[in-house]
């Protein structure tokens, strides 16, 4: 049987490379689209307004009686519902109270929350078929073992599980998501993602607050014929579709007052890396990494951003006039597969509106930040340094030749470290995975990038990170204290189709 272009990309973006070659790509592959839409439903850039997604308001409120700490209660719903993604058809999504992405969190830093994620999911996935159990992971968090949403830890439909969340770490975007073991990238892609975000005094006097303080969603997505998404992960090496949504709309507009925004930028796509640049050439100010803000901010002219990274950016629109657009474009890295329209992620259009400039962040771009506990640490307080490779092997994904189903094999208790409680260790992160780019998560830490291939790291990932974009044949050196708590987390490729065939291992503390 003969296949169209059109239908291969759809099929695997790779094309026709046969299953050996698509488990190793070493370029990047451009093609026109993914998606089998008619070209009369196929989004294209700028057609429609940048939304937000709403915040998350606490069904109630108490006190810890443990300590006296001020406790906000949520209640989450994941179901199946409908979005409007393309102009006229609609695409079935999973989404938490039936939004992609779900509602925004916001709290204080030593408010603690309980979340309460109900599973009201079909029994199974409409594409595929597997069983649509869920396992909730706050990205970012320092959680009790039992709430870091452990891959193997699932809530079957019709039930639900309460997620206690300490918040008190410094300020910071966080985000939530689905980490069903090997079924996360499918659950994640179909919509269940949403951002997290956690105040504290500094960070409120430094950075733009409110509605100048703009979180910024991006993932990617390819489509069916009759607007639902399609999915195919090339051999379980990634999936990269041909549209690019912003807190789930394709490339939108954002209009802006002339002044200072900041933006809290999260790659939740499940494959695809990005490049941000302006369009104007000016630079993007980075104030905040995965673990909160930078000691000190940095310019740059574009910068790598990998899945389940998050970077805060400010812009500055003071200088542009009423009307100009600016474009926020995407110049891609390897090995992503990248088509007619990949090169834009959204624009901002400038408007007239009055400024209130009694509002001390309307024009300050901070050089000073704040640091943190995982920043200053040095490297020779490391009590030990650990190896461990990335790579490919009989068709599965491993860290050092251990896998998931190694872990499984072993009733969970399979380590790939154990390092004691409060320990300083250095850990060496090599790629010999050949033509891939591994953005490689660690839980529970915040963690230093020491080097990049015996050089300085960049300048945009000088701040505390809690995943590291390990390139191809890069070798990163990460510092990092293991705490607060004692017990088993989890480290993985957040590829997540690599996560979930099968590059995912997991550390006991203490």
């Amino acid at each position: 049987m003969s296949t169209s272009r059109r239908q291969v990309l759809l099929l695997g973006g790779l094309g026709v490379l046969g299953a050996g070659a698509a488990a190793l790509p070493t370029r990047s592959v451009e093609a026109g689209s993914a998606s089998q839409l008619d070209p009369s439903q196929m989004p294209r850039p700028f057609r429609v307004p940048f939304v937000q997604a709403p915040i998350l308001e606490p069904s109630s409120r108490g006190i810890d009686p443990a300590d006296g700490a001020p406790v906000n209660y949520y209640r989450l719903t994941e179901k199946a519902a409908v979005a409007s993604i393309l102009p006229q058809l609609t695409t079935p999504i999973l989404g938490y109270n039936g939004l992609f992405p779900g509602p925004t969190i916001s709290l204080d830093q030593g408010t603690k929350a309980v979340l309460r994620i109900r599973n009201q999911l079909p029994a199974q996935h409409p594409r595929d078929g597997h069983a649509l159990s869920t396992s909730t992971h706050l990205h970012g968090s320092a959680s009790l073992p039992q709430y870091d949403g452990y891959a193997s830890d699932i809530t079957n439909p019709g039930f639900y599980k309460d997620y206690r969340y300490p918040n008190f770490q410094p300020a910071r975007t966080l985000w939530y998501h689905d980490h069903g073991v090997h079924f996360t990238a499918q659950n994640a892609y179909s919509g269940l993602a949403a951002q997290y975000h956690m105040h504290d005094p500094l960070e409120r006097q430094l950075l733009p607050q409110g509605r100048y303080d703009v979180a910024l969603t991006v993932s990617d997505a390819m489509f069916a014929e009759n607007g639902s998404l399609g999915y195919d992960d090339n051999s379980h090496s990634g999936l990269w579709g041909d549209v690019i949504l912003v807190n789930g709309k394709p490339w939108p507009v954002m209009k802006v007052q002339k002044r200072v925004y900041r933006f809290r930028i999260l790659n939740c796509s499940i494959s695809r890396s990005l490049r941000p640049t302006l369009s104007t050439g000016a630079p993007l100010i980075m104030v905040g990494t995965d673990g909160g803000l930078m000691p000190a901010a940095q310019s740059v002219a574009n910068y790598r951003h990998a899945g389940a990274e998050r970077y805060e950016v400010l812009i500055d629109f003071r200088k542009y006039t009423t009307g100009q657009r600016i474009e926020l474009r995407n110049l891609s890295n390897k090995n992503n597969v990248d088509y007619d329209f990949t090169n834009k992620i959204m624009a901002f259009d400038v408007t007239d509106e009055p400024v209130d400039t009694t509002d001390p962040t309307w024009n300050r771009i901070p050089t000073t930040l704040v640091g943190s506990e995982a920043m200053s640490l040095t490297a020779g307080q490391a009590v030990r340094t650990r190896r461990f490779a990335v790579k490919r092997g009989n068709s599965l994904w491993t860290i050092n030749d251990d896998s998931w189903q190694d872990v499984i094999a072993s009733g969970y208790k399979k380590v790939v470290a154990d390092p004691a409680l409060n320990a300083v260790e250095i850990w060496e992160i090599e790629n010999s995975s050949g033509g891939w780019f591994h953005p490689l998560h660690i839980h529970l830490v915040d963690f230093q990038i020491l080097s990049r291939n015996g050089r300085a790291p960049f300048a945009y990932e000088r701040g505390p990170k809690d995943v590291v974009y390990v390139g191809e044949g890069e070798t990163v050196r990460l510092l990092m204290k293991f705490g607060p708590h004692q017990g088993v987390y989890m480290m993985h490729c957040h590829n997540l189709p690599h996560e979930d065939h099968d590059m995912m291992a997991q550390f006991r503390v203490g």
